[in-house]
């Protein structure tokens, strides 16, 4: 990584405490566990990660409501202990059996293209799991996404089997 492109050089004791005991390598991905869903990260290297955070208008402290209705995001560098905040994270490249990870440099050069541009953000086809994965793996792909579909899936068919057993009552249209 360019030294330019962080914002002066830390040193390691400084962007990390023992409060954050993982040692992330750059390109790793960052799972960060918020109430009700995982945010991803990047790590790119002293103490710093890219990842999106949705754009439009919901006041910030309501940012895991406001990903439901987003659908433009940012593309941040920040450190990654003001990602995570009071949070708990874990380096999880769980996709590296799946899809082999790029060269760290190519992860990063695609990291820095992309910092401070707005992308197109869609919870289910394009969220932070998948820009990060896209980084990392040249291929978006998000278990959580795919999981919400899923589930989505099977209430849907659930509902429609209930509604052809007569389990759910057809509206009955009034006619004026």
């Amino acid at each position: 990584m360019k030294a330019s492109s962080i914002p002066s050089q830390m040193a390691f004791s400084d962007s990390f405490s023992l409060t954050y005991p993982h040692n992330p390598c750059p390109g790793d991905l960052i799972e960060v566990f918020r109430p009700g869903y995982q945010h991803w990260a990047l790590y790119l290297g002293d103490g710093y990660v890219i990842n999106i955070a949705p754009m439009d208008g919901v006041p910030s402290p309501f940012t895991s409501a406001k990903s439901v209705f987003s659908t433009k995001a940012l593309v941040k560098m920040q450190l990654l202990k003001d990602v995570v905040g009071n949070d708990t994270y874990r380096i999880n490249n769980k996709y590296d059996t799946t899809y082999p990870p790029l060269p760290v440099e190519e992860v990063i050069q695609r990291s820095e293209f992309a910092i401070g541009r707005e992308v197109a953000y869609d919870l289910l086809v394009n969220n932070c799991e998948h820009f990060v994965t896209l980084l990392r793996y040249g291929e978006g792909v998000s278990e959580q996404a795919n999981r919400a579909i899923s589930t989505i899936g099977l209430v849907a068919a659930t509902i429609d089997i209930f509604t052809f057993l007569g389990l759910f009552p057809k509206r009955q249209r009034t006619k004026y």
